[in-house]
């Protein structure tokens, strides 16, 4: 049987996924399960799959819209996400600082990268599209952010993010936050629960294998 692989499919431009990286240190704890973050391009998903982002989908559905706002507010409650802020420059195009985390993945300042970006994108509602801001805030955070620049603007790096993207669209996943565990895809922050279940699952029919 094949080690256990789960991974976490995001970008920063989703609310929702911000929200689910602050509590998947939580799901590590308790499984001992360490989440692969893998970068994705959503609006290219999105072009791939014939999606649309809940603010375009959901536009003439008041009621949907006020409801998904409901959730949030229960999921930070219910976590205590306090510092969770709306980025007022949503939506936010999300190539450069997708680019840079992939960059930031080969340079080996992964985790750094992805929890001051989020930080700044949904705590912080900096401008995450816009070049000068993007650099403060690597500067900030005491990233090397030359070279994180000139490492996202390697043909391998653009190339990997545009396959990571393909590659989730081929395995069935539509948006973000998407997480697999081996092959199963669970889609949104509310299946959390049926992701650490999934996870211990695995993990019991991967015990009873050896």
């Amino acid at each position: 049987m094949k080690p256990l692989q789960v991974q976490f499919l995001f970008d920063f431009g989703s609310p929702n996924a911000y929200l689910c990286h602050k509590v998947l240190p939580g799901i590590e704890a308790r499984t001992g399960v360490n989440f692969e973050y893998q970068p994705i391009l959503l609006g290219g998903l999105f072009k791939l799959s014939n999606n649309r982002s809940p603010a375009e989908a959901f536009a003439d559905i008041p009621n949907k819209r006020a409801y998904d706002k409901l959730e949030v507010r229960r999921f930070i409650a219910r976590h205590q996400l306090t510092r969770f802020q709306f980025n007022p420059h949503f939506p936010v195009n999300t190539l450069k600082i997708m680019r840079l985390a992939v960059a930031a993945q080969a340079l080996g300042c992964e985790v750094q990268y992805i929890d001051d970006v989020y930080s700044a994108m949904w705590e912080a509602a900096r401008n995450m599209d816009d070049p000068a801001e993007i650099s403060a805030v690597l500067q900030d955070a005491g990233l090397d952010g030359a070279a994180l620049f000139a490492k996202a603007q390697e043909p391998e790096i653009k190339a990997r993010l545009a396959a990571n993207t393909q590659s989730a669209f081929e395995r069935g996943a539509f948006g973000s936050p998407s997480f697999f565990v081996g092959d199963e895809l669970f889609f949104g922050k509310d299946r959390l629960r049926e992701v650490e279940d999934e996870i211990e699952k695995l993990k019991m029919q991967f015990k009873l294998s050896n």
